[in-house]
């Protein structure tokens, strides 16, 4: 499942959802003032390298207003944020390299294949999961990869 298919899945299980779009500072700012007003459970970060520079400013705002958040990279989690579960970077930039390498080494990008993610990464943030009144259940604990305390 990705990002896209995110409304549809909200609608079977009938949650409703609420997009929000935010480009600059002021832009995230007026969305949490903006989930403040909607009473919005919970929040999704897409993932996107503006929100991904701004972990911990997100963070703290989602800490602040007690909006339990999941962003898509582990150093969300580690910024503060409730959880992240989302492709591997380090696995991502290992095949960067070698992509590098095969590319220096004569091979036309071209006739490279397409890759997908193949390793995902679920990391929870305790000390946020405490401080927001929530209890992790222990299967969800069991799958982690990290937990943050």
């Amino acid at each position: 499942m990705s990002l896209y298919d995110t409304p549809s899945a909200a609608e079977k299980i009938g949650v409703q959802l609420i997009v929000l779009l935010a480009s600059t500072d002021a832009e995230i700012a007026a969305a949490f003032v903006t989930m403040r007003q909607q009473k919005v459970g919970a929040l999704l970060i897409a993932p996107d390298s503006f929100f991904s520079s701004r972990n911990e400013v997100l963070a703290t705002l989602a800490l602040r207003d007690a909006v339990p958040t999941i962003g898509s990279f582990r150093s969300y989690a580690a910024a503060g944020g409730l959880m992240s579960y989302g492709g591997s970077v380090t696995d991502q930039g290992r095949q960067v390299g070698i992509y590098a390498g095969r590319i220096l080494n004569g091979e036309r990008p071209g006739d490279l294949p397409v890759l997908q993610i193949t390793k995902i990464e679920l990391a929870i943030n305790l000390h946020t999961a405490k401080a927001l009144g929530l209890t992790v259940p222990l299967p969800l604990l069991g799958r982690a990869d990290e937990m943050i305390e």
